[in-house]
């Protein structure tokens, strides 16, 4: 008897290369929507950046481009970042999706970057603590974890959520978001005692997704409520079992009766390795502009210009990157998924070129075996 592979997703960012544009960027999300529907990818995730170079800002703008473009895969959110905006405005964008599209919208939530008090409140001095040694576990590398606390607390990202978050509004607790989401889409919403009902609202089906990066309050909400839980390994590697653990223990039955894992990892297939390699040639890069820059900077074709402290200050995200021919990427993709216990695992791919992220993708759906 053959063994069904572990469903595989497609989270996208839209990212703009190098000499590139935001236009064309949203285009290749499209194009690149239909072809992992049609290579037997599950579902295909959007994220939300701002004022960085990649095109993904706006996920239900985008997801009804996407769900228009093709007809069976499931479109969501990866995620929604709920500090930058109300829960009935949320429910009521992705209600009009789900009405239009049954079955095949899927919300995502993320909580957005700390509040505007704990950013400027953040010294560099946090990033002094000691820190744990990177360790293997099942094949899977658990690097020393990467400390936020200067990126907070930098001139550019405060301005981002000075233009993202009101003067003076208070983001409510990322409980409470969830939970009025829930109630919105269920029809026990209320203010103060008086109902509110959105027809709308109530369109979304399936349960609410969480996405997190640590065993902190993501983890614990969605445990709590009894929510699928997507852990973040392309984005804090170091952290993703202990989100995973903190989730699994946190677990009650509510909209699932038993715990559902998805975890992501950031992967680039080639033919060979080698040239998998030059394909994410400009990763290192990038990811510096995203830690110690101005944000994610278009995509380069190659990090020549970093200098060696500058590749080890990233290297936590270099080395868990998935990069290879697909029997190398596969391999590590099974050994992740083992060492998670994942039900589904989602991959995220950025190259400069467009045509070698589609076939990054169709490499690897053959060798999993969906396609």
């Amino acid at each position: 008897m053959t063994t069904k592979p572990t469903p595989l997703s497609v989270l996208d960012l839209a990212p703009v290369p190098a000499g590139g544009s935001a236009p064309q960027a949203l285009r290749n999300a499209v194009d690149l929507a239909r072809h992992a529907e049609a290579w037997g990818y599950r579902r295909y995730w959007v994220a939300e950046h701002h004022f960085v170079a990649v095109a993904s800002v706006s996920p239900a703008v985008l997801i009804g481009q996407v769900l228009a473009a093709t007809s069976s895969i499931r479109v969501g959110s990866a995620a929604v970042q709920l500090g930058y905006t109300t829960t009935a405005a949320v429910a009521e964008s992705f209600g009009t999706l789900a009405a239009l599209y049954p079955d095949r919208v899927d919300l995502g939530l993320g909580r957005s970057a700390q509040r505007k008090a704990q950013a400027r409140e953040a010294t560099a001095d946090d990033a002094q603590r000691a820190t744990p040694p990177p360790r293997e576990v099942d094949g899977v590398l658990v690097p020393a974890p990467f400390d936020p606390s200067r990126l907070l607390a930098r001139p550019r990202v405060l301005a981002g959520l000075d233009a993202l978050i009101p003067g003076g509004a208070e983001t409510p607790s990322f409980s409470r978001q969830v939970g009025e989401l829930e109630d919105l889409i269920s029809g026990r919403f209320a203010v103060s005692g008086t109902a509110l009902r959105s027809r709308v609202a109530e369109a979304v089906d399936g349960p609410l997704w969480i996405f997190g990066s640590s065993a902190g309050e993501s983890a614990a909400v969605a445990g709590a409520r009894g929510l699928p839980f997507v852990a973040n390994y392309h984005v804090s590697p170091a952290t993703t079992l202990d989100a995973v653990a903190a989730y699994r223990e946190a677990f009650t039955p509510g909209a699932l009766d038993q715990p559902h894992v998805v975890v992501s990892a950031d992967v680039v297939v080639a033919g060979t390795d080698q040239e998998a390699a030059t394909l994410a040639a400009g990763y290192p890069k990038w990811v510096h502009s995203i830690r110690f820059g101005d944000g994610a900077i278009e995509f380069p074709t190659d990090s020549n210009d970093l200098t060696d402290e500058q590749r080890a200050a990233v290297a936590d995200r270099t080395d868990t990157q998935f990069v290879g021919a697909a029997s190398t990427v596969a391999e590590r993709l099974r050994a992740l998924g083992h060492a998670t216990g994942a039900d589904e695992l989602v991959v995220t791919s950025v190259t400069h070129d467009h045509a070698a992220r589609l076939r990054s993708h169709e490499l690897l759906a053959k060798e999993w075996g969906i396609l």
